[in-house]
C-alpha cells in the first residue's frame, strides 16, 4: 500500500500548473486523495484559485495521463474541483498573512502615494510589510521611493529563480519599473498584463509578511479581476479626489469589489487632495 501511495504521489507531482511552472502537489492544490486498488480508481479534489479557472480540462487530462503512465492502463482518475473563498488566503502566497489592494476608478488621484505611505506607516508600527507596484502601465513606486535606477537581484529557491525585493524605509518593494528601462512604455493587452502581474507576484521571494500592499492600476479591468479572484485579498482601499468625475469612477471600483464573483471587503475610501478651509480665509475655499 505504501508503494502504491508513493507511485500516485509521483504521478501527481508530474502534473504542472502551466502558469506557475510548479506541480499541483507542491502548490497544495490536491485535497481528499483516495484510491481503490481493486477498482483501479484514484479520486481527488483539486482546489483552484477561482471557480472560473480555464485550466480545469487541462488538469483533468494531465492527471489521467500521468496516472496511466505511472500505474498502467485501466486506472481511472476521478477529479472534482473546488475553489477558495474570498478572504481565505492563498497557496500562491504562503508567506503573506494579509493581502491589501489599493485601487482607484481613475488615474491621477494619488493612489500610489497613498499605497507607499500606508506601507511605510505600517512598517513604522512594527509590522513586516511588502509593497508590490502592480500599476504595470505606469509604475511610479520606484520614483516615490527614490529607487529609479535600482535593479533586483535573482536568487535560487528549490531550483527556481526568484526576484529578491528591494528594501527601503522598512518595506520590501517590487515593481515592474525595476525591470524595464525608464521611460519605456508597456502597451500590453489585458491577458498579457494579468499574466505578467501574476508572475511578478508569485516569482518574487517575499519574506514572511504581515501585510503585502498592492498598488493596483486604475480602473476595473483584467488586472483588477486577476488580483481579486485568484489571490483572495483580505481587503481593498479606494482612493479618489473630491471632483465629481473622480467620485463617479470610485463608485464603479467600489461596485466591482462587491460583485458576487469578487467579494473583496472594502476597508475604506480615501479622499485625497481635498481642500482645507478656515473661516479666516474664506477666499481659499
Amino acid at each position: 500500500m505504501a508503494e502504491l501511495e508513493a507511485r500516485i504521489d509521483r504521478a501527481l507531482r508530474r502534473v504542472i500548473d502551466p502558469d506557475l511552472g510548479r506541480s499541483i502537489v507542491e502548490l497544495g492544490m490536491v485535497r481528499g486523495l483516495a484510491w481503490n486498488a481493486e477498482k483501479r480508481v484514484v479520486s481527488l479534489t483539486l482546489q483552484l484559485t477561482t471557480p472560473a479557472c480555464p485550466l480545469k480540462g487541462h488538469f483533468e487530462r494531465e492527471i489521467q495521463a500521468q496516472l496511466t503512465e505511472e500505474l498502467g492502463e485501466g486506472w481511472r482518475a476521478e477529479v472534482t474541483f473546488s475553489a477558495q473563498t474570498a478572504g481565505g488566503g492563498t497557496v500562491l502566497l504562503p508567506s503573506v498573512k494579509n493581502l491589501l489592494l489599493v485601487g482607484s476608478g481613475k488615474g491621477g488621484v494619488g493612489k500610489s502615494t497613498v499605497a507607499v505611505n500606508l506601507a511605510v506607516a505600517l512598517a513604522q508600527q512594527g509590522a513586516r510589510v511588502g509593497l508590490l507596484d502592480a500599476d504595470i502601465y505606469g509604475p511610479s513606486v520606484p520614483i516615490l521611493l527614490g529607487l529609479e535606477h535600482a535593479k533586483p537581484q535573482v536568487a535560487q529557491q528549490e531550483g527556481r529563480p526568484l526576484l529578491v525585493p528591494l528594501f527601503k524605509y522598512g518595506v520590501h518593494v517590487m515593481s515592474l519599473g525595476f525591470l524595464v528601462p525608464p521611460g519605456q512604455a508597456t502597451p500590453w493587452r489585458g491577458p498579457m498584463a494579468s499574466n505578467t502581474l501574476r508572475q511578478l507576484l508569485v516569482e518574487t521571494q517575499w519574506p514572511e509578511l504581515d501585510y503585502l500592499i498592492v498598488d493596483m492600476p486604475p480602473g476595473t479591468g483584467d488586472v483588477q479581476l486577476t488580483l481579486a479572484q485568484q489571490f483572495r485579498p483580505q481587503g481593498a482601499l479606494i482612493v479618489t479626489t473630491p471632483q465629481q468625475l473622480a467620485l463617479a469612477d470610485a463608485e464603479k471600483a467600489l461596485t466591482m469589489f462587491q460583485m458576487p464573483l469578487v467579494q473583496v471587503p472594502v476597508l475604506g475610501v480615501v479622499e485625497n487632495m481635498s481642500y482645507f478651509w478656515t473661516p479666516e480665509l474664506p477666499e481659499r475655499r
